[in-house]
């Protein structure tokens, strides 16, 4: 089999960020794009006694999945959920129809009650409210909340939208609390907005990051 030789003049290989080096669409030079399983951050937003913190842009067709990634969410209000809820279009009502379930690990920092449970008050039926990604907050300087929420295929037109997402928490009762959440929005139009806020007070602190994947 012959080898062929690469002609220099049909690569355009400028550097971009988030990009790598792939063949080009007719397969007979090299070029930066999108590959395959990307992980694309977006957006990144800092919590400074926040009420609530928005993704209203960037959340469209170019992606099936996006990732929201939380780190040391710390909340001005001690003992509280830290949560999420969508849009649509330009609307900011930000109180779609959920459904959801809701359960969680639990051990206390003495090493004593270990628990796994489903946690019905976190639940939701067709409800509107916020959906609970990490449970009871501490706000002890050296507590917070870490965690991650996957949105798939927002903007389809046709199914619901289905979410997950886990979340690790220290507790106002010094216990580490894994939530893991799992539901759907009725809803078939687009969504194009994201917010997270505390189900009390502010967002003292905190870092929150958008991905799209590929």
């Amino acid at each position: 089999m012959a080898l062929s030789k690469v002609n220099f003049n049909s690569m355009n290989v400028t550097p971009s960020a988030n990009k790598a080096i792939k063949f080009n669409s007719s397969n007979n030079g090299l070029e930066t794009g999108d590959l395959g399983g990307d992980m694309v951050l977006l957006s990144t937003q800092n919590a400074s006694s926040s009420a609530n913190i928005d993704f209203t842009s960037d959340i469209d067709s170019t992606y099936k999945e996006y990732i929201f990634k939380y780190i040391n969410v710390h909340p001005a209000t001690d003992n509280v959920q830290f949560g999420f809820q969508v849009d649509t279009g330009t609307n900011t009502s930000y109180g779609q129809t959920v459904t959801s379930t809701f359960f969680r690990a639990i051990l206390s920092e003495a090493d004593d009650s270990p628990d796994l449970a489903r946690v019905a008050s976190e639940d939701q039926q067709k409800g509107t409210a916020s959906q609970t990604l990490a449970y009871g907050i501490g706000n002890d300087n050296d507590q917070s909340a870490s965690g991650f929420l996957h949105l798939f295929e927002p903007s389809s037109s046709t199914y619901y939208k289905h979410f997950i997402g886990t979340g690790e928490s220290i507790i106002a009762s010094n216990q580490a609390y894994n939530s893991f959440v799992g539901g759907m929005f009725y809803q078939t139009s687009a969504i194009t907005r994201v917010r997270f806020k505390m189900s009390s007070g502010n967002i003292d602190s905190g870092t929150i990051k958008m991905y799209g994947i590929n």
